[in-house]
């Protein structure tokens, strides 16, 4: 629990603005009493001398003067005097206009960085999604100007790698494509020539075609991922997620059956409706599917869940399994990231699956959240917003 206020920099500058007010009243403070005191020693002594006695009675009277001179100033200087009212009036003004100076201290430091907490604001807002916006700070050229300035270059750097990279792996696995073809081209014709065709040829031709199916899999994910990641959303409209989860489930009915798996699929009364690609929900929804038929132990089991939960449509997948590492399952939506052969006896996939799941997620304006089960196996949970027709109806009806 933080009991001590945090240490920001306006804080500090409140701090120090108080510190110099009280040390300098302080010192103007002392100086005064000083003054005082010296013109007072002053003055007795000018009595004393101006009236240097010339004879007894002379004398008499300046004793007399003398006397009364230091009777006075020990008065002003004694507890209820006028030296001492000055010094108990001074030290309580100094008091008050510390405070009133801390006070005042608090406010230039807020207005004098509010410009730094707007860049920081901004800046916190930007994602690799917005990674045009800039913040294009106005005023007078300072130090806050050319951080601002300094930030926009960082971010149109940041801007152009990404980019790029999103651009070369879209176009890496559109040309990969033509060599693939031509690959599997010359396999058939090796195979299909007339005569006899060696058993070696045949399981080598067999293999072959196993890898150049992984590959062409693998440019495939890639594509995907790079649109996702892009923000390319081809023909937007609204989609079912229930109807989309139940086709990518009866696709796959024959892999299920394969592994004796028990599937259970509870929709959503309304359809769970979200605004986006249905290509790539499609392809969301069978990459977290095939990740749970493929991961799971033989006579296992699949719950596929999905509901509208206030202002999104949420899709839950759950599978049996042995007990995962947290600190593993959060490195999955990272491409090429496996939890291993050791997971379910089985080392097929590129590590793409659950990457591309998220980056659709995330270009759809949602989530992945991925979770250890205690008592073993994986729990996705996918968070996308609603539909806007829907999201309106929504609110409509919780107005009423």
């Amino acid at each position: 629990m933080r009991i001590l206020p945090q240490r920001t920099v306006r804080l500090r500058l409140t701090a120090l603005y108080g510190i110099l007010f009280l040390v300098s009243g302080a010192v103007l403070l002392a100086i005064s009493g000083g003054v005082v005191v010296g013109r007072s020693s002053v003055q007795a002594s000018s009595v004393q001398n101006g009236l240097a006695p010339q004879s007894a009675l002379a004398r008499a009277h300046a004793q007399i003067h003398q006397l009364q001179q230091q009777l006075a100033n020990e008065r002003a200087l004694a507890p209820g005097g006028l030296s001492h009212n000055l010094l108990v009036a001074g030290v309580i003004a100094l008091g008050i206009m510390t405070v009133v100076a801390v006070l005042l201290g608090w406010v230039v430091a807020g207005r004098a960085l509010r410009p730094l907490r707007a860049i920081t604001a901004k800046t916190r807002r930007i994602s690799a999604d917005s990674l045009h916006e800039r913040l294009t700070m106005t005023g007078p050229r300072d130090e806050l100007t050319e951080l601002a300035d300094t930030i926009d270059g960082l971010l149109a750097r940041l801007e152009g790698a990404f980019a790029a990279q999103r651009r070369f792996v879209a176009n890496a696995s559109h040309e990969l494509r033509t060599p693939l073809t031509t690959m599997r081209a010359s396999v058939d014709v090796a195979v299909a020539k007339p005569g006899p065709v060696p058993p070696q040829t045949i399981t080598l031709a067999g293999r072959l075609r196993s890898e150049l199916d992984q590959v062409d899999r693998l440019l495939d994910g890639l594509l995907a991922l790079a649109r996702a990641q892009h923000g390319d959303l081809p023909g937007h409209t609204p989609v079912s997620l229930d109807s989309v989860v139940s086709a990518s489930l009866a696709a796959r009915a024959d892999a299920i059956t394969a592994r004796k798996l028990t599937v259970h699929h509870a929709a959503g009364h309304d359809g769970a409706w979200v605004d986006g690609s249905p290509a790539l929900l499609h392809r969301m929804a069978d990459n977290v599917i095939e990740n749970a038929i493929g991961h799971n132990t033989d006579g296992g089991w699949v719950s596929v869940i999905t509901v509208t939960d206030g202002q999104a449509a949420r899709l839950v997948v759950e599978t049996g399994g042995e007990v995962l590492d947290q600190a593993q399952v959060d490195q999955l939506t990272q491409p090429f990231r496996r939890l291993g052969a050791d997971r379910t006896g089985s080392d097929s996939g590129a590590g793409l699956g659950l990457s591309i799941v998220a980056a659709i997620a995330e270009a759809h304006g949602g989530s992945v959240r991925l979770t250890a089960r205690p008592e073993g196996g994986l729990l996705v949970a996918i968070g996308l917003p609603l539909a806007h027709t829907v999201a309106v109806a929504v609110g409509q009806e919780v107005r009423a």
